[in-house]
């Protein structure tokens, strides 16, 4: 495990070296709707850390900065979510998509192959950024259909491997009809919501959990707000698009050289 500089403040111990890798991470995640787990997890699964003391404290770290990031979104008026707004209701309906996608991913995960799995994963996410690229000048008529539709495909990915939520929500919003920068506000507030399941439930299992990086890794993420909602409200909607649907892409493709090659 390499030297993560770790210091106690108060009993409790923060490394600075979490902190500045998810800072990056989040800045990533909050002003391009993707990436913070994605990235994250492998990386401290490379340093040596174990699934139970990465997942928990990356669904905590979610949770806490995604609705932060989401209400910073709305105060720079990247997005608006005042009760009643279309922009709450698809945040709200996305989150309530979770639990029926996880539900399902469940069920599934028992009888569908990981390499089925990933590949799936792999490919739907290749194909929104090709999608996305491809019809860059190209409006959306808004549809709650898809809306659903993404929201149960998003959790369910994120249900059975921890990953793909990012950018099937914002990629599948831009399809919908989204504007790029509400789509990312909206993102960061849903996921925020849908980490909420999982957190009770490490919270409450039996299994010991370790929190320990949880501390380390939400000072970096809500350290990256500011930089992020500034960056999603200087950012052209067509420029924010054009970079939605590159990170989209890479990411399907990263995945699939995942599956076949390691």
């Amino acid at each position: 495990m390499i030297e993560l500089f770790g210091v106690e403040i108060l009993g409790v111990q923060i490394f600075l070296a979490l902190i500045i890798l998810a800072f990056f991470c989040e800045l990533i995640d909050s002003s391009l709707g993707m990436g913070y787990g994605t990235t994250l997890t492998p990386i401290l699964m490379i340093v040596g850390f174990g699934p139970l003391a990465i997942v928990p404290c990356v669904l905590l770290s979610e949770l806490i900065t995604g609705i932060t990031a989401g209400l910073a979104h709305h105060r720079a008026g990247n997005v608006n979510f005042k009760r009643g707004s279309i922009h709450l209701k698809i945040a709200l309906v996305l989150a309530a998509c979770s639990i029926i996608g996880a539900a399902i991913a469940v069920f599934l995960a028992l009888n569908i192959p990981k390499l089925w799995l990933k590949t799936y994963i792999g490919l739907i996410v290749l194909g929104m950024g090709i999608v996305i690229l491809l019809t860059l000048n190209k409006d959306y008529k808004f549809s709650w259909k898809k809306i659903t539709g993404l929201g149960l495909i998003a959790s369910f990915n994120k249900g059975m491997s921890g990953g793909g939520y990012g950018p099937v929500v914002t990629g599948g919003q831009i399809l919908s009809g989204v504007n790029g920068n509400n789509a990312v506000g909206i993102t960061s507030l849903a996921e925020g919501l849908t980490c909420i399941v999982g957190v009770i439930v490490f919270v409450v299992s039996p299994e010991a959990v370790n929190w320990s990086l949880a501390p380390s890794l939400v000072i970096g993420a809500l350290l990256s707000v500011p930089f992020s909602t500034f960056i999603v409200k200087k950012l052209p909607t067509k420029t924010l698009k054009i970079a939605i649907g590159t990170l989209t892409l890479i990411l399907g493709t990263v995945t699939l050289i995942k599956v076949f090659y390691f």
